[in-house]
């Protein structure tokens, strides 16, 4: 084989490589132009898009790191950030202030519910995936009954603003106006593009660059290399003395942590929660944007979570608007990305289980 013809493969397995992003971004730019969105509706809408859903995104990258795969369980995570929300909202909390008092409530609940999670993830090798999934349904049966009926029954709370008719219960609708924009306004830039002018919310970027930094800096840890070690092979990890079943309870509670922590910073743009189903498919549209990028189930990067939630934002803000103009009815775009991130996720744990039955008949 020639050097030009070896040059040529590589190019081509490259392009496979990428076949989803690369289709993705056929997908949106088709969108736009059928839509006739202009850049500065884009730019408005896709940057508090992204700001809100990337550290939601990132919370999935230590478990695919550590071997465990997509972790569907951090809807758990996005639970413990409703409920500290919630709470520091009752009791008055607003603004920058109450935000972080509630990001340090969420923090301890969170690492509860990781480490619940981990040691179920530890007794469930090689299914975690679906474990997760049927945790985050068993969690949500346990927080609504919470929210539910205990509010105001077993738990002091009696607020009429936040709670049902009844005297328990939360309604399905809490304001959390009193922290909304708490970060997203601390420092603001204002862009002008064709005439409209966009914020670009700083701080929250910001944020989202602490948690790459630090989840690019893990990586390079003794811990990290010991989490890439046990993803590659966790029975060769624990002969060579690493503490696997330790290892992935981190895995899992920092995961969980950072979904909680995420959650909040989505509710803050938002400015209000929908009480009982917030939280229902944040795993599903984390993990649809992270593999959206072309990660995979064993392998996740840094770039790839931010690249894939730009990408699956921007489906999601131009799919109604293309369907709305291909066939009159927005909805149809509404089923269309529905449709997309199931379907990403489907073919991604197809491939997982085809790759490991050939590995398994090698």
């Amino acid at each position: 084989m020639t050097a030009s013809e070896k040059r040529g493969r590589g190019v081509g397995s490259a392009i496979a490589g990428q076949a989803v992003p690369i289709l993705f971004a056929v997908l949106c730019l088709f969108g736009i132009w059928v839509a006739k969105i202009t850049p500065a509706f884009l730019l408005g809408e896709l940057s508090a898009r992204v700001g809100r859903n990337s550290v939601l995104v990132l919370s999935l990258l230590l478990p695919i790191l550590a071997g465990l795969g997509l972790n569907f369980g951090i809807v758990i995570g996005a639970m413990a950030g409703q409920l500290a929300a919630v709470l520091i909202v009752h009791w008055g909390g607003k603004g920058i202030l109450g935000f972080s008092e509630a990001w340090l409530l969420a923090t301890p609940l969170a690492v509860l519910f990781g480490l619940v999670t981990g040691l179920l993830f530890n007794k469930a090798k090689g299914r975690e995936m679906v474990t997760g999934l049927i945790a985050g349904f068993f969690a949500n049966g346990v927080y609504q009954l919470l929210v539910l009926f205990a509010f105001g029954s077993l738990i002091p709370f009696h607020d009429p603003g936040m709670v049902l008719p009844q005297g328990y219960g939360l309604r399905n609708t809490v304001d959390l106006t009193t922290i909304q924009y708490a970060v997203d306004n601390l420092v603001a830039l204002r862009v002008t593009l064709e005439g409209v002018v966009t914020r670009i919310p700083i701080i929250t970027y910001v944020v989202v660059l602490a948690f790459c930094a630090f989840n690019l800096m893990f990586f390079r840890t003794k811990l990290g290399q010991q989490l890439r070690a046990m993803g590659q092979d966790p029975h060769v990890a624990a002969i060579a003395g690493i503490p696997v079943d330790r290892n992935r309870l981190i895995a899992t509670i920092l995961s969980t942590v950072f979904a909680s922590w995420g959650q909040l910073l989505f509710l803050q743009n938002i400015g209000t929660l929908n009480t009982y189903s917030s939280h229902e498919q944040v795993g599903m549209f984390a993990i649809a944007a992270l593999l959206v990028s072309g990660a995979t189930v064993t392998r996740a990067t840094v770039g790839q979570a931010i690249l894939g939630t730009i990408l699956f934002h921007t489906l999601f803000i131009v799919s109604p608007l293309a369907g709305k103009a291909l066939a009159g009815d927005a909805q149809i775009g509404e089923y269309f990305r529905v449709f997309v991130a199931y379907a990403v996720i489907t073919v991604a744990l197809v491939l997982h289980a085809w790759q490991i039955a050939r590995a398994e008949r090698e």
